[in-house]
């Protein structure tokens, strides 16, 4: 099962912030599916997950919109 967080329309940093404080709310092993429209979000998004060992499973830009699927390690 995932979670969905919704950032589209928020600009650097706050897609990045908010989803920090989303991941701890899932259990390990977990999936958190983010969307955002911010262009910035994709490289964000990798530096997050290398930065907290969380895995990024899936990186897809839908045409303005981009989705992120990371899965949440210890």
């Amino acid at each position: 099962m995932s979670t969905v967080l919704d950032v589209k329309g928020l600009n650097c940093p706050l897609p990045i912030l908010r989803t920090k404080k989303a991941i701890k709310d899932i259990a390990v092993d977990s999936v958190l599916e983010v969307i955002a429209t911010d262009p910035g979000s994709v490289k964000d998004m990798e530096a997050f997950c290398k930065q907290t060992g969380n895995e990024l499973l899936e990186s897809k830009d839908g045409g303005g919109t981009f989705t992120f699927k990371i899965k949440r390690k210890a």
